[in-house]
């Protein structure tokens, strides 16, 4: 699978700013990706996003729900440690606040 490249920017309706970190696979059918967005324009501005995407396999953007089945969860566990501040945001998904 080609990487894109990184930074690189994104827009949506809300604001706009760059994928700074991303964790993506090869998947068969898609890639899964795991993307840290950090919004620059906007109603957003200054704020961090994850976004969990998938590309279809001309590299495009799929516009449909993002499903990792369980023999992806390794590979893209192994992506994560690339991109340690998505880890961490990810991590606190999963931690209890007590």
């Amino acid at each position: 699978m080609a990487q894109r490249r990184i930074p690189r920017p994104f827009n949506l309706l809300w604001g706009g700013g760059r994928i700074v970190e991303e964790a993506s696979i090869e998947g068969g059918l898609h890639a899964p990706s795991l993307q840290l967005m950090r919004y620059e324009t906007g109603e957003k501005a200054g704020q961090l996003a994850i976004r969990f995407a998938a590309y279809d396999p001309e590299g495009e953007l799929e516009r449909r729900s993002l499903i990792i089945n369980e023999r992806e969860l390794r590979p893209l566990r192994k992506e994560l440690d690339r991109t340690p501040r998505l880890k961490a945001l990810l991590r606190q998904l999963l931690e209890d606040d007590e």
